[in-house]
């Protein structure tokens, strides 16, 4: 695939890019602060990680509501059902997981933002989604993952 003005060789467009791009950067740095502080600090990274994976997650849905209400892939009641029911999962999974104790929750959240890209996956191959999404959401995705699994063993390491 060619570039473009707007899209990179992906086929992503450059906005969606950029701003996936640096919505890793609290992940990045607050997994790595988690592992670099003294406990008290690394405490409060901890809860700023944990704090961002859950608005991440309620974002990621909130993409599939958009979806549902603008009527992409056609607009039949029970595929709205499912997709709106769905939309909201992501929000209530990183809620939960700020009830949790840490560990827990960045368990919660792994396997969270796993099911989200994989609910991607199918909205795509569903044809409710674009093309390209994936392409932007794979990379991202094991970014994520990897910022949340370091920050659990580092938790769990120290108990």
């Amino acid at each position: 695939m060619s570039d473009s003005p707007s899209t990179g060789r992906a086929g992503v467009p450059w906005p969606a890019a950029v701003y996936g791009g640096a919505g890793l950067i609290p992940f990045a740095a607050l997994a790595v602060l988690v592992w670099v502080l003294p406990p008290g600090w690394a405490n409060r990274a901890l809860d700023l990680l944990l704090g961002y994976g859950a608005v991440i997650l309620s974002f990621l849905g909130a993409a599939h509501w958009g979806l549902a209400l603008a009527g992409a892939g056609g607009d039949r009641t029970e595929q709205s059902w499912q997709r709106l029911g769905w939309s909201v999962t992501p929000a209530l999974v990183g809620w939960v997981s700020l009830a949790l104790v840490p560990l827990a929750g960045l368990i919660l959240q792994l396997a969270g933002f796993t099911a989200a890209f994989f609910a991607d996956i199918r909205a795509v191959r569903l044809g409710i989604a674009p093309a390209w999404y994936p392409r932007l959401r794979r990379p991202l995705t094991v970014v994520v993952l990897i910022c949340l699994g370091a920050a659990a063993v580092r938790i769990a390491a120290i108990g």
